[in-house]
């Protein structure tokens, strides 16, 4: 009689249909591990919020930058050209054509700017006062559309300014009243040099919802700020002779032009991100060396301090998925102390320390899983819906909450970032799969005669 032989058994593979289904298993508790269940509902609601929040935050931070980004740049350029003396610009048309010529600019614009003191019957404060022509005025949309008193039409034969709105209530004045602007750099005379005073209408009122030019800036038509501040020189017309000692003042007078200079052009691209290689091919279409500063260089600390917020936000905020992390790692913790008899058993019958690992690792990925992606579907909802909830909640609690005067805009803003999405999923599901490691490794680690003793 022959001996049967033996029937050839074989070990699950990694990851097989029976680890997941050992995986899930521990996922459901029953009534006496009702207590584990909480704690893994918690810890999945720990990664749900942190997620969610962390989505939210760095949205409304996006929107709240490119607001003011958009606010700042669209009236100041990306670049700046000025002389390499800092002296006026006296062929400006010319250099407008030809940075306006460079692939990627949108429009290049002349300017004129100086500080003064502004003053009116009620009130006196320190401006900056720019000029700018009606074609310049054309491009500059925010400024166009942000009249809320008057209007720009006419603009270079006009005999008046453009103040902003908070600007003319510190100086107690509306449209058709008069402000007197004055400089130090007026007529030079052998007593000394007097400032220079300017009395104007004011023609328009406009409100951009930003302080820095609500309250500082006078707006002047570009011919008038260039003679105000004396950008401009006198030259001799050609074939007109020297003017002689009788000649008279009607005579001197006409034989005289006043070539007009400005203080710069400002230079506006179309794509903001990419300004570092633009600085190279703004220079290279010049026919001389220009000082060329960008945005980012001009206003070095706003810039700094935009990054250095957005930097700490997200570590602060990152805190939420790591503290959902340790929680996962006390949930499985308690999870294999609680399971020791039942890791015995798998172990006598087979299961090897491997595979252990990876029931537990998955179990605790799981929640990591699942948590992530719920709170990417929160997240995204909140930061799509942003403004419309702080409305709602604002209604109904009656206070308000980011009050646009405040904010100095008018909503809520929020922009989401597909990269910064990608990266905050990408943080969280890391951390919670490390979270599982040390727990399904000390699994993986108990001794089966102990796990069944107990």
């Amino acid at each position: 009689m022959t001996e049967a032989a033996p029937i050839a058994t074989r070990a699950p593979g990694p990851f097989s249909r029976f680890e997941f289904l050992v995986a899930g298993r521990y996922l459901r508790a029953r009534r006496r591990e009702r207590f584990v269940s909480v704690i893994t509902g918690l810890t999945l609601v720990g990664v749900v919020l942190g997620v969610a929040t962390l989505i939210v935050v760095m949205s409304v931070m996006n929107g709240f930058r490119t607001e003011l980004l958009g606010k700042i740049l669209g009236l100041n350029g990306h670049f700046v050209v000025q002389t390499m003396e800092g002296s006026g610009l006296a062929d400006y048309p010319d250099v407008v054509t030809r940075l306006e010529g460079v692939d990627g600019v949108r429009y290049a614009i002349p300017y004129v700017e100086g500080q003064a003191l502004a003053s009116s019957s009620a009130s006196a404060t320190g401006v900056v006062v720019r000029g700018i022509d009606e074609a310049s005025l054309k491009k500059l949309e925010s400024l166009r559309d942000a009249a809320v008193l008057g209007g720009w039409d006419q603009w270079n034969s006009g005999q008046g300014v453009a103040i902003g709105q908070r600007l003319a209530e510190r100086l107690g004045v509306t449209i058709g009243d008069e402000i007197t602007i004055i400089n130090p750099n007026g007529t030079l005379t052998p007593f000394g040099r007097t400032p220079a005073e300017r009395t104007l209408p004011v023609n328009v009122i406009f409100n951009l919802g930003m302080p820095e030019y609500d309250s500082f800036y006078v707006y002047l038509p570009m011919q008038e700020a260039q003679v105000y501040f004396k950008l401009y020189e006198d030259r001799l017309k050609p074939g007109v002779a020297m003017p002689g000692v009788m000649a008279t003042d009607a005579e001197i007078d006409a034989a005289y032009e006043r070539g007009y200079q400005a203080t710069g052009v400002e230079v506006f691209v179309d794509d903001p991100d990419s300004i570092r290689g633009m600085k190279d091919k703004l220079q290279a279409a010049l026919d001389r060396p220009f000082a060329v500063a960008d945005c980012q260089q001009r206003n070095a600390t706003f810039f700094s301090a935009l990054q250095v917020e957005r930097v700490v936000m997200f570590v602060i905020l990152s805190l939420i998925i790591l503290v959902a992390a340790f929680n996962i790692i006390a949930s499985l913790v308690m999870l294999v102390k609680d399971k020791g008899p039942d890791i015995a058993i798998l172990r006598t019958m087979g299961a090897t320390r491997a595979s252990i690992l990876r029931i537990f690792s998955m179990t605790g990925f799981a929640i990591g899983l699942v948590g992530t992606f719920l709170g990417l579907v929160l997240g995204l909802v909140f930061a799509i819906n942003v403004e419309p909830i702080r409305a709602t909640v604002s209604g109904l609690l009656n206070i308000p909450i980011f009050p646009p005067e405040l904010f100095l805009m008018a909503g809520l803003p929020s922009r989401i970032d597909p990269t910064e999405v990608v990266l905050v999923v990408l943080l969280s599901l890391g951390l919670t799969f490390l979270a599982a490691l040390y727990p399904a490794w000390r699994a993986a680690r108990l001794d089966p005669i102990e796990g069944l003793h107990q």
